[in-house]
């Protein structure tokens, strides 16, 4: 082929590709990955990394299972979100002002976890762990409300991605480095430290990041601020619908999600060392891959076909599993499976992200991203018990296929609401 050929067609692609890609180059994208890694920071600091320091210290297994109740702000934010939707700090605006206030309060109560020691004083380090639970919790509620004020409808996607890049990065560092570091050079209090003092990575971002061009008018009252969302939220048509789909779109891929490391240590015989390296490892960098790609690919797709074409993918490598159950204990086909798996689930969840963001209203961006996204979480918290049962009366190849199954009732009702997605105007921005 000649080469003026060859850099036509070759000019071609980077024209294509240029439009989704400029994005990334955007200022407030940058942003949202910053922001996303002082979201992600904290979460490893009172879960798995805690959980090692205590086990370290020799705590008793009762005291360490208690110690796993101080995640629950997580699951319950919403219920202060409308707070932060209805005041103002004093400085910086609505959304930057409460990521400033919550990141300097992160700071100083990881770095006071990091003063106390799990054998002399466990109550007090627990009831520290529960404040840097609600102090993150509320930080989530605050950055998930900034992403979706800030970013353009066409940066929804690519800003999706980049949160997720930065949250997973974030987690790496708190969890799989600060033992590293807690073992090996710091000690578990220098660690704490080190983590109180990465907090300033948000802080500095907060500070200089681009104020949102519409915010809208925060609500009048604290009434309004929490029937608000609600009212304008069911006042449009379809709202049942669209609460549905966020419900069952991810369903598939969290039934199969929940037992995965179960069945390959005890239904194929696995090591752990084998999944440590092949399902969490190759699986995070296949996640943060299939973001990233989804993100840039959602510019050229648009919104509904992105979350058609990813929830497909999603609920098809499913079958991925199920092909290794019945095969039996092989390396290649492992590391197929959850690299497919975890790419398609990077893809959809940076579509689905995109969708809470377009139901959002500004005025009630904190409270309504909160409801919605406890709501998709659903699935995923709750389907543990019901995945145990359905394996253990079934066995693992076809509970792999049933979850391929339970994905499509939701392609199903995205494709059924097609025109409602793409007609709906958005939310008020009032």
């Amino acid at each position: 082929m000649p080469n003026s050929t060859l850099d036509t067609q070759h000019s071609r692609l980077q024209g294509g590709l240029a439009p989704y890609l400029e994005v990334f180059r955007s200022g407030r994208i940058a942003a949202v990955c910053l922001l996303g890694f002082a979201s992600g920071l904290p979460l490893a600091l009172t879960a798995g990394t805690l959980q090692a320091w205590l086990a370290v210290e020799a705590v008793d297994i009762k005291t360490i299972g208690l110690f796993t109740l101080v995640g629950q702000p997580y699951t319950y934010k919403f219920l202060w979100a409308p707070l932060m939707d209805r005041y103002t700090p004093p400085f910086l605006g609505r959304r930057r002002g409460w990521l400033v206030v919550t990141q300097v309060a992160l700071l100083g109560a990881i770095a006071l976890m990091g003063t106390l020691s799990p054998r002399e004083s466990p109550w007090a380090l627990a009831l520290i762990a529960l404040l840097v639970a609600f102090l993150s919790a509320s930080q989530d509620i605050v950055f998930d409300a900034y992403r979706t004020d800030v970013l353009k409808e066409h940066e929804r996607g690519a800003g999706a991605a980049i949160s997720v890049l930065g949250y997973r990065i974030a987690m790496l560092v708190s969890g799989a480095l600060a033992l590293v570091l807690a073992d090996q050079i710091l000690g578990w209090h220098g660690m704490y430290f080190l983590m109180a003092a990465l907090m300033l990575v948000g802080m500095v971002t907060s500070w200089f990041a681009p104020e949102p061009e519409n915010p809208g008018r925060a609500p009048e009252t604290l009434t309004a601020a929490f029937a608000g969302p609600l009212k304008e939220f069911f006042g449009r048509n379809g709202a049942w619908l669209v609460l549905l789909l966020i419900v069952l779109y991810k369903l598939g891929d969290a039934f199969a999600g929940s037992l995965t490391t179960a069945f390959l240590i005890q239904g194929l015989g696995f090591t752990a060392t084998d999944v440590g390296a092949i399902n969490k490892a190759l699986g995070l960098a296949a996640t943060i891959t299939g973001a990233l790609m989804g993100g840039a690919w959602m510019a050229g797709l648009g919104l509904y076909r992105a979350l058609l074409i990813f929830g497909v993918l999603q609920a098809v490598t499913n079958l991925g599993f199920m092909a290794l159950a019945l095969a039996g204990k092989s390396y290649p086909l492992m590391v197929a499976a959850v690299a497919a798996e975890n790419l398609c689930g990077g893809m959809g969840t940076a579509a689905f992200v995109a969708l809470l963001m377009s139901q959002c209203d500004h005025r009630f961006t904190a409270t309504q991203y909160a409801l919605l996204s406890a709501l998709a979480a659903v699935g995923r918290v709750y389907v543990g018990p019901a995945a145990g049962y359905m394996v253990a009366a079934i066995g693992w190849a076809p509970f792999f296929f049933v979850t391929f199954l339970i994905a499509l009732p939701g392609v199903f009702l995205l494709w059924w609401m097609r025109a409602q997605l793409e007609a709906t105007p958005a939310p008020a921005r009032a």
